[in-house]
């Protein structure tokens, strides 16, 4: 019988874009495009999840590139899977200031092993983007920035939901990183698929790091409030 891990590790393998997407966007997929990734991957979810335990959904946007783009772990980077969960990513060093808020509240939580067997985190596009700037610089790009990238998404998000629900997460509550848009945006697409009954939306991870720093401990506690209100 597979294990939680498996799903998530044969979700991650299979995942592929297929569509169009606007001039000067690219899907970031670090499954197909880093063959050092699926190892690390493999690694954190056979600690993590090799059990059939039920987790509740903790959605951020997309993937941005030094965070689950450069790991395939979702909110994080090399540095906190190198100091938390004793799993070292070779040749490449990255800091994600979301990845840092993260696990605050994984510590606050109770830590890795209790955190993650309560919790599943993904995004709500489980691909990320990126755009060349005129100096020609790769920079992150979100599903929804333009409403060309959100169409052409947006079959490819729903699809992916339904896949990740099914690997064995509990529908009656899931949480939304990110207070406008990509919460305005999953809580109108639950109001048609009925995906769970309950979105509790919460402020991103980038958002408290970038503009409410000195009360970074308030928010900590929030979203351990919040959290704690599931039944587990």
């Amino acid at each position: 019988m597979s294990t939680f891990a498996d799903r998530v590790i044969s979700f991650n393998k299979n995942l592929h874009f297929k569509g169009r997407l606007p001039s000067g966007i690219k899907v970031m997929n670090p499954f197909k495009e880093n063959p050092g990734i699926l190892p690390v991957v493999e690694k954190f979810y056979k600690c993590f999840y090799n059990d059939n335990q039920k987790r509740h959904l903790i959605v951020g946007i997309n993937p941005g590139r030094f965070g689950a783009g450069s790991t395939g772990i979702p909110f994080s980077d090399t540095k906190r899977l190198s100091e938390f969960c004793d799993i070292q990513v070779e040749d490449m060093k990255t800091h994600e200031l979301s990845s840092v808020f993260v696990y605050e509240v994984i510590k606050a939580y109770g830590g890795v092993k209790k955190f993650y067997s309560d919790f599943y985190i993904t995004s709500v596009c489980p691909l990320g983007f990126t755009r060349v700037t005129e100096n020609d610089k790769a920079v992150n790009y979100n599903y929804y920035d333009t409403k060309q990238l959100q169409a052409a998404v947006h079959n490819f998000i729903i699809e992916n939901l339904y896949k990740q629900i099914e690997i064995g997460v509990s529908t009656d509550i899931c949480f939304v990183m990110g207070m406008g848009m990509n919460a305005k945006y999953l809580l109108k697409l639950n109001a048609e698929k009925k995906f769970f009954k309950k979105i509790v939306p919460l402020e991103h991870p980038r958002y408290i790091m970038q503009y409410r720093l000195k009360k970074l401990n308030e928010y900590v506690k929030k979203y351990i409030r919040n959290l704690r209100t599931v039944d587990l």
